[in-house]
């Protein structure tokens, strides 16, 4: 919330579109704009990585040939500082080793230059979609994260136990404690996890376990 007002509202998603050919970046933005849809245009992979913000939300159209850095090098870069963007390449021919190691390496689509503007359209859209989905599942990991340092170990056991289906007589007799105690870490261990029965508790755990969202 800012110091005057309500939230400010998140970013919008945006397209990166790194291609040195200017005619390229060009009528990819005009079409791309002409749908409502922001894009930020880079001639270089370096022209992008002295701008790159891990934090803003969108998609990243990449070329594949370039000089210095190629796209697939420029994927690599972003996948060791730990970009998260999902990457639509586009080539000047259809080149299946390259698309393969490409898709191989993470890209969420490997377009053939020239493409329709459908085909374009629909690439951006799922790639937003990707996005937004990873970056929901990376805050809820990170809130899962903060409730479960919140516990103390003893907690963390009852945590445990209670996902297992142990009843608080069992969990009493597996800790070498009394069932009052159990009870009683039990109600903490609900509250600090933000919920308000066993079944929404089993549902969080199994969700961080497999990395889906809600």
């Amino acid at each position: 919330m800012s110091a005057n007002g309500p939230p400010l509202a998140p970013d919008p998603p945006r397209v990166f579109v790194v291609d040195d050919e200017a005619a390229v970046r060009t009528a990819v933005a005009r079409l791309l704009r002409s749908m409502g849809i922001e894009v930020a245009l880079f001639g270089s992979p370096a022209e992008f990585i002295a701008a790159y913000d891990p934090d803003a939300p969108g998609c990243l159209l990449l070329d594949v040939a370039m000089p210095g850095l190629s796209g697939l090098q420029l994927q690599g870069v972003l996948a060791r500082r730990g970009g998260a963007l999902p990457i639509i390449f586009l080539s000047g021919q259809a080149d299946v080793p390259i698309s393969v190691q490409a898709m191989k390496a993470g890209a969420a689509d490997f377009l053939t230059k020239p493409v329709a503007a459908e085909v374009l359209l629909a690439a951006v859209r799922a790639a937003f979609d990707k996005d937004r989905l990873a970056r929901l599942a990376r805050a809820e990991a990170a809130e899962f994260g903060a409730r479960l340092a919140s516990l103390t170990p003893r907690e963390r056991e009852v945590l445990t136990h209670v996902v297992a289906g142990r009843l608080n007589k069992q969990i009493a007799g597996d800790l070498g404690t009394v069932e009052q105690t159990v009870k009683i870490h039990r109600a903490r261990v609900m509250t600090k996890m933000k919920v308000t029965s066993v079944a929404d508790l089993v549902r969080l755990v199994e969700r961080m376990r497999t990395g889906t969202t809600a």
